[in-house]
């Protein structure tokens, strides 16, 4: 008999929801897999049709979107949840991003079962400084040196950080289905008479840094920018040389990319970014933030470039105007194609479910 995984995930939307899926699927030959999930206002439509048919789906049903510092409804799904597992009795338990990780922490203490707790992105680096994030760490720190849960994450850089807050601390990193992505690109029919052009895409929200990339714009005002979906901060994007095209579906979206060379990611930390992995699939030349995350993907002057400040973006894209690097843009396709794809993912994730459950 295949032996069991639950996975625990209340944030199933988003860059969190395209991981658990893929990660669900690709473990269906080798473990029998249950997902514990709550329904997101960004959870597809069709989620359920974007699963393997294998995976037994448990909606839990009191996390119906109210606030983690709600403790009386906290209960309620600490109940739920220990529930789901004597029903399950599963040989792992995963729990997906901060929230499951917090409370799931609390929830499972028996020794019955291998617990896994994926931060996608530690929330303290994510939302920048402030007292909030200062919470969230302390919250962090306590529930990483009293749980008996082991903290896998996306990325070495991720790593460092876990090990500042857990007892016990792995790493496997993320990779895309890069068959699938090759099969969407083909369908993408490609621009003409391009010019370069610099894009980011994502809500413009605190974590992505609207506004150091419009700072950034700014100082290179004779290049187009693009933000390529929106958010609560969008009047932060006052450059006149930035343009917000709204949300677009994953065609569409790619479509406005395929006209730009550059791709800009300047939020305060990443996990690792799904749509860093993409663009460096696609071939573009990829700055990012020398934060969490970032600087495990992209090593600076070889598949891509780290930045610290607006002057040191603004200084990469002036510099590819004159001469792009394709250089750096062929390594960071080829580091995909080597290392962050899922064929490598779902090999280094068998095994280390299988070390768990000797």
């Amino acid at each position: 008999m295949k032996k069991k995984v639950l996975m625990v995930c209340e944030a199933f939307g988003g860059g969190v929801f395209t991981y658990v899926r893929q990660l669900c699927n690709d473990m269906c030959d080798n473990f029998d897999i249950y997902l514990a999930y709550s329904l997101r206002p960004q959870t597809p439509k069709n989620y359920k049709e974007q699963l393997d048919p294998r995976i037994h789906l448990i909606e839990v049903k009191s996390w119906n979107g109210k606030s983690v510092t709600n403790i009386i409804n906290d209960r309620k799904v600490i109940k739920e949840l220990r529930q789901i597992e004597s029903r399950v009795h599963p040989d792992i338990i995963h729990l997906h991003s901060s929230i499951a990780g917090g409370i799931g922490r609390l929830a499972f203490k028996s020794d019955s079962y291998k617990l896994i707790y994926t931060p996608h992105g530690y929330a303290h680096i994510l939302m920048g400084p402030g007292i909030k994030s200062d919470i969230y760490k302390t919250i962090e720190k306590y529930l990483g040196k009293h749980s008996k849960a082991i903290t896998l994450t996306c990325t070495e850089s991720e790593d460092d950080v876990a090990r500042t807050l857990s007892n016990d601390t792995a790493y496997i990193e993320t990779g895309i289905d890069v068959k699938e992505l090759a099969k969407t690109l083909n369908k993408v029919k490609r621009s003409e008479n391009k010019e370069l052009k610099v894009y980011t895409v994502g809500r413009i929200a605190k974590q992505k840094r609207p506004d150091l990339f419009n700072k950034i714009a700014e100082l290179v005002p004779n290049v187009k920018f693009l933000w390529i979906g929106d958010g609560e901060l969008k009047n932060e994007l006052t450059s006149p040389n930035i343009t917000v095209t709204g949300w677009k579906d994953r065609n569409e979206a790619l479509k406005i990319a395929d006209t730009a060379d550059i791709f800009i990611l300047c939020s305060y930390g990443e996990a690792i970014a799904m749509s860093l992995i993409e663009n460096m699939y696609m071939g573009k030349l990829c700055l990012v933030s020398d934060t969490m995350g970032n600087k495990s993907v992209i090593n600076n002057g070889t598949n891509g470039y780290t930045c610290n400040t607006a002057e040191d973006y603004a200084k990469r894209v002036k510099e590819a105007v004159e001469v792009f690097p394709f250089r750096l843009a062929k390594q960071a396709h080829d580091d995909v194609v080597n290392i962050y794809n899922n064929d490598v993912m779902k090999k280094k994730y068998i095994k280390f479910y299988k070390s768990l459950i000797k």
